[in-house]
């Protein structure tokens, strides 16, 4: 057994949680090492009694074919693992203060290192709230951003569901284990994201549900993002505390304003009065980024952009230009000693085809 499966096997043991398997993994170079140990070793090494017990029995009873029969039954559901020393492990969420060791997926796993912004709020949002949700999402999954939310009633499902009408599409993050739906109605969305992005969850096959794992994923939905928005809250929504997640790991908080006299909005205006960036469109959260992200050089967009119509010679020279920096119609002119004419026909053909969008002040990038 390597590092791996043996982080498996503690995630997986009763009362073994994040605090220990740091202690451990901090203790330990080859956690093989801890096989020797005896329950005193355990009681020595600072553990309390019954929790040395779990883990010494644990790791007395571990055998090879037991752990394969225990992953069996996630390939048999088609459930994938990554743990935090796995190249696919997400950058971003690497770099948070307590990323989860394991994370259990279904779908898309490559979702997870693409450009992604969050969107949460309410679960009892206004129309105006959940129509604003649905219309950022499918705009920002349009334009190469990947959304995330967690699956939740009202905005969370909202942004799910308009996030997967475009390429990008979304992750739902689970409070709950990988396998186990919450809330109940949302099957539907929770198979159509299995199928068409992603779900993840840090809960593994067999986790009782209760109500304090919901709120440990916020710091997952906070840590795979660039920013998060939201949309509509009251003044004591659980959204508000992704959002202070969110900007103890330096990520963007952005802002939906809202009726100064709805209590949903009471949890947004706060927001806006701390310096949140206030979002009436998805034009408003993409231009922050303008300069600070590449959308085309990550592996799914550069996947997904293939279409029927050809790049001519011209089309592919302002991309190139593009690539990785936006540029104003006058840095283009300079750049690529087009006429005006000429240049303005590229775009409108490149803005035609999806390759890239404009952002204010006639700056293009490309998507």
């Amino acid at each position: 057994m390597n590092n791996r499966d043996l982080l498996f096997a503690l995630h997986h043991m009763a009362g073994i949680g994040f605090k220990t398997i740091s202690r451990l993994t901090e203790t330990f170079t080859q956690l093989t090492d801890m096989l020797a140990f005896t329950k005193d070793d355990w009681i020595g090494f600072g553990l309390q009694a019954a929790k040395a017990e779990v883990l010494w029995k644990g790791l007395d009873a571990l055998e090879p074919q037991r752990l394969e029969a225990t992953m069996k039954q996630y390939t048999e559901r088609g459930i994938g693992w990554i743990t935090v020393w796995d190249d696919s492990y997400p950058q971003l969420l690497l770099e948070t203060a307590s990323p989860p060791w394991i994370m259990y997926y279904i779908g898309d796993i490559a979702l997870m290192s693409q450009p992604c912004i969050g969107i949460v709020g309410t679960r009892t949002p206004t129309a105006y709230g959940r129509t604003t949700a649905e219309r950022l999402a499918q705009s920002l999954s349009a334009n190469g951003f990947c959304v995330v939310s967690g699956l939740a009633r009202g905005v969370d499902s909202a942004a799910h569901e308009g996030a997967l009408r475009e390429k990008a599409s979304t992750i739902a993050v689970l409070g709950c284990a990988i396998n186990e739906v919450y809330p109940p109605e949302n099957k539907p969305l929770y198979r159509n994201i299995g199928t068409k992005g992603l779900l993840v969850s840090e809960y593994p096959i067999g986790t009782k549900s209760h109500p304090g794992l919901f709120p440990q994923r916020n710091r997952i939905i906070a840590g795979l993002s660039l920013g998060i928005v939201v949309v509509e809250a009251a003044e004591k929504s659980g959204s508000l505390i992704t959002a202070d997640l969110a900007l103890d790991e330096s990520r963007d908080v952005f802002a939906v304003p809202g009726p100064i006299t709805s209590p949903k909005s009471q949890g947004t205006l706060s927001l806006l009065k701390q310096g949140a960036k206030l979002v009436t469109g998805a034009q408003d959260i993409m231009e922050e980024y303008a300069g600070r992200i590449c959308l085309e050089r990550s592996a799914y967009i550069n996947h997904t952009t293939e279409t029927t119509v050809p790049v001519g010679e011209d089309e592919q020279k302002v991309l190139d230009l593009l690539a990785c920096k936006p540029m104003g119609v006058d840095e283009l002119l300079t750049q690529s000693q087009f006429t005006f004419g000429h240049l303005h026909s590229v775009l409108i053909n490149l803005l035609l085809t999806r390759r890239v969008v404009e952002l204010p002040g006639s700056v293009y990038m490309i998507i």
